[in-house]
């Protein structure tokens, strides 16, 4: 079989990260710089620090990647890159670093799409099985993606305000907790009770959309009233109510999206997707589908990475998928639509 060699890179927001991946399905080396401490005293991510960051970091993730991956630029197939959606900042030094390579060694240029690129991560495990579905949770984006083949995305339900890990960031500072608040209010949640019993926004409603911005203020309002009234709340509880309601929105869209569109896979992907209670929650759910395989992206590459976009870039490689020079960063990217109906 072939030996074929993407060097891709990741710098959509704040992680500056460099990858090499074999084959579509191997990881060869995965470098990630993280700049969650430089933004933790902001509160969330400052577009302009995270770009200084990227220019910072891009050199040293591209020499560590290919001495991890013991390889040079000569037995490299090409370079992927993520052109979008993201900061556009940050987007333009991992599109400009590839594009001088590609360039300087005489490489295919791939861009890859963000979303694609979590989904695709499912690829690091084991072959995606079409028709497929994919659940894509993280700070930025909460979608339900339906794929009837390779490189065929149609997405069927997104949010209309807050993406969920938007909303666990939003409500963390209520709480106290620094960015990034997802893991810690999962953690708090598995402590806690639903009492609260925040609304379900959209749940009963026949799409498969997601509104995440009235759970947030009901949320906020709840606090701030308690503090008014010198009431004090368990933190606990607060967390484990709201979790509550993001899970079953997410679970019950989900689950409504596998019977209208029967996949042999539903893959969860993005940052939340590291979330246990969605983790569990989905686990126990698809039980109830006995022809359809849930596919848990690892711990390890839920946040963003460049081992992703290599997945993602190495099958767009083979569909003839290329940029040239003129390729620039696109924060507002959406997957094409290559498919007119779904069903």
């Amino acid at each position: 079989m072939a030996r074929d060699l993407v060097l891709s890179f990741e710098t959509s927001c704040d992680e500056t990260s460099v990858a090499v991946i074999e084959n579509g399905n191997r990881i060869l080396s995965n470098i990630v710089a993280t700049q969650i401490k430089s933004h933790q005293r902001f509160g969330g991510v400052v577009p302009e620090v995270a770009s200084r960051h990227h220019i910072e970091q891009i050199t040293s993730c591209i020499g560590d990647a290919l001495r991890g991956a013991n390889v040079t630029y000569d037995e490299l197939t090409s370079v992927a890159v993520t052109y979008g959606p993201g900061l556009v900042g940050a987007l333009l030094i991992g599109v400009t670093a590839a594009k001088a390579i590609a360039w300087a060694h005489h490489l295919p240029l791939v861009p890859v799409n963000h979303l694609a690129g979590h989904i695709y991560a499912a690829r690091l495990v084991e072959p995606i099985e079409f028709p497929a579905m994919a659940l894509v949770v993280s700070g930025g984006h909460t979608e339900l993606v339906y794929m009837p083949e390779e490189n065929q995305f149609q997405i069927i339900g997104e949010t209309r305000d807050d993406a969920a890990g938007e909303a666990y960031d939003k409500i963390g500072r209520v709480l106290g907790i620094n960015y990034p608040a997802g893991k810690p209010v999962d953690e708090l949640a598995h402590k806690g009770q639903d009492t609260f019993h925040f609304p379900r926004a959209m749940d009963a409603d026949d799409n498969f959309d997601f509104s995440f911005s009235g759970l947030k203020s009901a949320f906020i309002n709840t606090v701030h009233h308690a503090d008014q009234i010198g009431e004090k709340l368990s933190h606990e509880d607060l967390a484990a109510s709201f979790q509550q309601a993001v899970v079953d929105v997410l679970a019950d869209k989900t689950k409504r999206a596998l019977k209208e569109f029967p996949v042999k896979q539903l893959i969860l992907a993005g940052g939340v997707a590291a979330n246990q209670g969605l983790r569990d929650r989905l686990t126990k759910e698809i039980a109830g589908f006995s022809d359809t395989k849930l596919e848990l992206v690892p711990l390890s590459l839920c946040g963003d990475n460049a081992a992703m976009i290599g997945a993602a870039g190495e099958m767009l490689y083979r569909h003839g998928v290329r940029g040239d020079a003129t390729l620039n960063a696109d924060p507002g990217l959406e997957f094409e639509w290559l498919v007119d109906e779904a069903k």
